[in-house]
Formats: structure tokens, C-alpha cells, sequence
């Protein structure tokens, strides 16, 4: 049927995006401008609730459009400006340059993960013992590397993982190409133990994304926020952790113990098995690649672990930024291991790309929060607040906001602000040190709660391979949940009685 260019026009947006979704897109987009000329503030939050709704609906259509509509329209109609927009990409540069490098060496070291992390699946059976060490695993790593490394290594033995096991089910060999997207070759027989390799895959992934937020809060080094509160604050390296530690070890334990209450009892999603035909075909897999292997392999697998082992060092002593060490690990994982053809370095740069887009335009609504001062009423309300109020408050405050925000934005603000009313005399410094430890752990812990509440969650839910286990907002939500709850209340009672 032929069809018009407007009607052309029309289906061509949003691509194949649901129809009802292309409406309520362009509804927002109309609907925008008159809220604004009602009430500036409430534009700036009915902006935001809108951005969130995109990416819930990542599944759907990938954030990085709809959301950037709204974040363009927003500079248009100036609730924000394009230079706030670039001083928060320049003062995030560093994440960015994560983003862009670090994810990618961390694809260069994917044969030595996998072939790690098989070892350790096939060689652990109890599900809440793995669950376990995956959690307390990315803890530890994300107290001296950084979530989003961490973040990228588990997402990169996961895709290993599904591979091996979809490319089988669908009837290929384990070197043969294949679209992982594409279930049409998995036979009806073998459906329900894809559906349940999936959901075990699901758990493990956000078992280690918690992982992430239970160590990323111990350390200076641990979140982005972290540093900048601990510039602020003056604090070197242990005297962060050990004034964080009478809210994080705790924080840590409840956390811990969440991971085996949840697969013990299978509760919200958790308790799924590894089908024994995964673990069959995993088994072969690992049994032909090691029979098979060559030299020229063996020595790749050397050379990517000892680049791993400078990775963990260069990263804990701080040797450059975090980026820089990234396209490090690059230009070594490469030179020794003979990836020189520039079609084979592009792939590695696919996944990280699109969500480092997307952090763009998520800057560009945080500056919508940071021009319309969409916090502000709610830090003069805990100012106002009895001294001793204040901490439990600002750790509540804190995880709210960053629920539904960035938490480095949200640390940014509220450590500000406390800064400047100790210059100001408002405060005394041994005040200060407890609001700075409120903010810290406010936005590292109750921010589990949601995708946008913490960078390596968003990085997780916009990867490629949450569509391919059916990790969707919603359900990372849900899986998050009973951690939320748990972990958020420890905190809370912590800053409360142990402060």
C-alpha cells in the first residue's frame, strides 16, 4: 500500500514503537509548553516524571530518542540552557570517558571472564552460595575499581554465558554466527528451560548490581560522589571508610543476608536454577574449548589476565583517570594479542556508545533540576529542621531524591550546601562531618530502588543483553525491592542510632 509522505512521516517515528507509546510522546512534547507558561517549578518536575516513564519503557524504545526530544524541547523553551548542559557533561567527563573506554577494554578481556566465571558457575552448584559470591565479589571489587567497571565485566560474562547457551538451543554449533535476538531456531521443547535460564541469569545480574551499591558506598573510590564528598570533606582514603563504616558494614551484612533470605525462600523473582540443560551444554562448552585450545589462545587468556591484574592495580592506586586506564587496557589487550584490523577494535565500542548518549541527555534534564532548583524547598525544609533530626533526614532526603534523579547530581547539591553553611557559621565542623556521611550513604543506598538511581543500574537496563533475559525497568524494580527495603532501613537505622 503506498502511503503518504506525512503518513510516512508518522510511522517512521519512534520506528516500531507502539502507537499508544508515539502518542503519549508527542502528548508530553504539546503538553510541555503550557505547563510551563502555568508554573515553571511544576514543569521542571512533570519534566522529569516523563523522562523516568522513558526509561521504564526502555524495553519498548530505547530511551535516548524520546528522552531526547524532552531534554531538546526543554533548552528550547529554557529550562535549562545549553551551556548548563555542557558544564554538567564537562564536570561528568570522567564518566564519560568510562563509558567510552573502560567498557570497551573490558570487552577485549571477555575470553579470560569467561572462561573464569565458567569455571566458577559449573563449579559452584548451590544457587544461594553463587548468588552470594557474586554479590560479595562486585562488592569488593566496586570498593576499589568502580561500579560501572564492575558493572560492565558481569554484563560481559552474562552475554558469554547467553551466547554459549542460545547458539546451542538454537541448533548451532558453538563458533557458528548467530542472532541471539532471534528465538525462532529454539525449539518448542527447550522454551521453558530458556525462559528459566533467563530469569536465573536475571538474578545473578542483579544480585552483582547490588553488589556494586554495597561496596561503591564504602570507599572514596567506590562512587563519584564519594570523591567529590570526600574532597569536600578532607577526608584521605581510610578516614572516608571509617566514617562511613558504622552505617556501610551493617548496611553490607543486611545486604549479604537479603542475597540468601531471597533464594533461600525464592521470594520476588529470585530462586531460579540453572536448568540442567544449560548446565549440560555449558559443560561441553568448556570441555571442547579447553580440549581445543591452542597456544596462541592460552597465551591471549595470560595476557588478558595479567592485563586484568594491572587493571585492578592502575584503578586502586589512582594512576590516571579512570578512562585513560581504560583505553590502556585497550592498546594492551590489543597489541599482545593481535586485534590490530580497526573493524574488529569498532565492535567493541557498540555497547557503551549508545547509553554514553544517553547520559548526555540525562545531563540535560539534570539541568532542568539545576536551573528550576526543584531540590531547593526541600533542603531549606531539613535546615529548618532540630540538629539532631538533620542526618536521619538528609539520609532520607538524599535517597528519594536519588530514586528518581542521578545520585552524583543529588550529592552534588546537598554536600554544597552543607559546605556552605559551615563557611557561613551555621554549622559546626563536627555537624558537617555527620551530614556529609548522611548525604553519601543517602545517595548510594536507597537509590537501589530504581534504574535511574544509580549510573551502573542504567547501564545494566540499557545494555544489550537486558532485552535478552527480559530485564525491564519494571522488573528491576521489583527484583531490587526487597534490598531496597532492607538496606534502606538499616541505613536509616544506623545514621539514627550508631551516629
Amino acid at each position: 500500500m503506498n502511503r503518504s509522505i506525512p503518513q510516512a512521516l508518522i510511522g517512521n517515528f519512534l520506528g516500531n514503537a507502539s502507537n499508544w507509546y508515539k502518542i503519549t510522546i508527542i502528548a508530553f512534547l504539546l503538553i510541555n509548553p503550557v505547563i510551563w507558561q502555568i508554573s515553571h517549578f511544576l514543569a521542571g518536575w512533570v519534566l522529569v516524571a516523563e523522562f523516568i516513564f522513558t526509561l521504564a519503557m526502555a524495553l519498548r524504545c530505547y530511551p535516548l530518542q524520546p528522552g531526547g526530544l524532552l531534554a531538546l524541547e526543554a533548552v528550547v523553551l529554557g529550562m535549562t540552557s545549553s551551556a548548563t548542559v555542557y558544564m554538567e557533561v564537562a564536570n561528568n567527563l570522567e564518566v564519560i570517558l568510562l563509558l567510552i573506554f573502560m567498557v570497551a577494554g573490558i570487552f577485549f578481556l571477555k575470553d579470560m571472564l569467561l572462561f573464569v566465571f565458567t569455571k566458577i558457575l559449573l563449579g559452584v552448584r548451590s544457587k544461594i552460595m553463587l548468588s552470594v559470591l557474586f554479590a560479595a565479589v562486585s562488592a569488593l571489587l566496586s570498593a576499589f575499581l568502580d561500579a560501572l567497571t564492575v558493572t560492565a565485566v558481569v554484563i560481559a560474562v552474562a552475554m558469554g554465558f547467553y551466547g554459549v547457551y542460545h547458539r546451542v538451543s538454537s541448533g548451532k554449533g558453538f563458533d557458528d554466527d548467530h542472532d541471539h535476538a532471534d528465538d525462532s531456531g529454539v525449539g518448542n521443547e527447550t522454551r521453558d528451560d530458556l525462559e528459566q535460564f533467563r530469569a536465573f541469569l536475571r538474578n545473578l545480574m542483579m544480585h552483582a548490581a547490588i553488589g556494586t551499591a554495597l561496596g561503591g558506598v564504602m570507599t572514596l573510590v567506590g562512587e563519584p560522589q564519594n570523591l567529590l564528598i570526600a574532597t569536600i570533606a578532607a577526608w584521605d582514603f581510610q578516614e572516608f571508610f571509617l566514617r562511613m563504616a558504622h552505617v556501610t558494614i551493617p548496611v553490607f551484612v543486611a545486604g549479604i543476608s537479603t542475597t540468601v533470605m531471597v533464594e533461600k525462600f525464592a521470594m520476588f523473582g529470585y530462586g531460579q536454577q540453572l536448568p540442567d540443560a544449560a548446565r549440560r551444554i555449558l559443560e561441553e562448552y568448556d570441555r571442547i574449548e579447553t580440549e581445543k585450545r591452542t597456544p596462541e589462545q592460552k597465551a591471549k587468556i595470560l595476557v588478558q589476565a595479567a592485563v586484568a591484574v594491572f587493571l585492578v592495580i592502575a584503578l586502586a592506586l589512582h594512576l590516571a583517570a579512570v578512562g585513560i586506564i581504560g583505553l590502556t587496557v585497550i592498546v594492551l589487550a590489543t597489541a599482545f594479542t593481535g586485534v590490530i584490523e580497526e573493524h574488529r577494535l569498532g565492535h567493541a565500542f557498540e555497547e557503551a556508545l549508545p547509553f554514553t548518549a544517553l547520559l548526555v541527555v540525562f545531563f540535560g534534564i539534570v539541568g532542568v533540576i539545576h536551573d528550576q532548583h526543584l531540590f531547593s524547598p526541600i533542603i531549606n525544609y531539613v535546615f529548618s529542621l532540630p540538629m539532631e533530626s538533620q542526618g536521619p533526614v538528609f539520609y532520607l532526603a538524599n535517597g528519594v531524591l536519588s530514586m528518581i534523579s542521578d545520585n552524583v547530581f543529588v550529592a552534588t547539591v546537598y554536600i554544597n550546601e552543607i559546605k556552605a553553611a559551615l563557611d557561613a557559621g551555621t554549622i559546626t565542623r563536627e555537624h558537617f562531618d555527620v551530614l556529609a556521611v548522611a548525604v553519601n550513604t543517602g545517595t548510594n543506598i536507597p537509590s537501589v530502588a530504581t534504574p535511574n538511581g544509580q549510573a551502573a543500574f542504567l547501564f545494566l537496563l540499557t545494555s544489550a543483553l537486558a532485552p535478552l533475559i527480559r530485564l525491564s525497568y519494571v522488573r528491576m524494580v521489583v527484583l531490587a525491592l526487597p534490598y531496597t527495603i532492607v538496606m534502606s532501613i538499616t541505613g536509616l537505622l544506623a545514621t539514627i542510632y550508631l551516629t
